[in-house]
């Protein structure tokens, strides 16, 4: 373990929109390289790309990283943009590696992954245009209780409990949308660029995504604490993390699977109430 980076555990996050011809041949030889490499975690695979949230010791990262050129015969997965954490231990205790129907799911039927996407807009973009007050409605594409946790300030809420519920959100509120510039924004940037690239398929005008979700915001923007408020909710056993990409006291209820936060003594679900009482 280096001094410079006292944590013994490396956790990656990757996705790639890309046409897979044999997801069982991709999903197997991508089993085969974390198996050799002793990471664990979960990768989604589908004909529409690859979703994939990983961990293991830094090198072993490292090394996975660099042999997915090996791959380029199943999918092309150049320009993947890799996000990194560090922890004390892994937050899986298992690799799985699974197809599935859609990579981020939505349930509108398939996309082309090669279709047009909406305009990425760089972190740093961002931030002056949270700060210099531009003329924007910032759009949380989380799910409710993600958005509860933590949030970056003015964002809108469409209080969804899932992503496949998001684009009923937005064509309910198509009209008003389209009358004003939208900027999107998720954890890693998966559920953005899903639903920009439907949204530019159904007629909306000027949407953004924030370019590597709030992972990259973090990782990007030293002082990300001014425009952000709570802790961000991840999909492992972290629960979640602060602006320094750390992990954080918060908790999940033990019966509705809901976030805690870290200055909440106890969920307010009914079912906690009850065995409270």
């Amino acid at each position: 373990m280096s001094s410079e980076n006292p944590l013994a555990v490396r956790n990656i996050g990757f996705y790639k929109f890309v046409a897979v011809a044999e997801p069982e041949a991709f999903r197997q030889r991508l089993e085969d390289l974390c198996n050799a490499h002793a990471l664990k975690g979960t990768i989604i695979v589908a004909t529409e790309g690859i979703n994939a949230m990983l961990a293991g010791a830094p090198a072993a990262c490292d090394a996975f990283v660099a042999a997915l050129d090996t791959l380029h015969d199943l999918a092309d997965l150049s320009g993947l943009e890799i996000k990194t954490s560090d922890s004390e231990e892994s937050p899986f205790k298992k690799m799985k590696v699974k197809i599935k129907p859609e990579i981020v799911t939505m349930r509108v039927g398939e996309l082309d992954p090669s279709a047009p996407n909406a305009p990425h807009l760089a972190p740093e973009t961002f931030r002056d245009w949270l700060r210099s007050g531009e003329s924007m409605v910032v759009i949380d594409t989380r799910n409710d209780y993600e958005y509860e946790l933590g949030t970056f300030r003015g964002a809108l809420n469409p209080n969804t409990r899932s992503f496949h519920e998001f684009p009923d959100y937005l064509r309910a509120h198509q009209e008003e949308l389209n009358a004003q510039k939208v900027v999107m924004f998720c954890t890693g940037g998966i559920r953005c660029e899903k639903a920009t690239r439907w949204m530019l398929q159904n007629d909306f005008d000027e949407v953004y995504q924030l370019d590597g979700g709030v992972l990259n915001y973090f990782a990007r923007v030293d002082d990300a604490d001014k425009d952000w408020e709570g802790d961000l909710f991840i999909f492992d056993e972290r629960v979640a993390l602060d602006t320094k990409l750390n992990e954080t006291p918060a908790t999940l209820c033990r019966e509705c699977g809901s976030p805690i936060a870290r200055d909440q003594q106890a969920c307010v679900c009914e079912a906690a109430s009850t065995q409270a009482g």
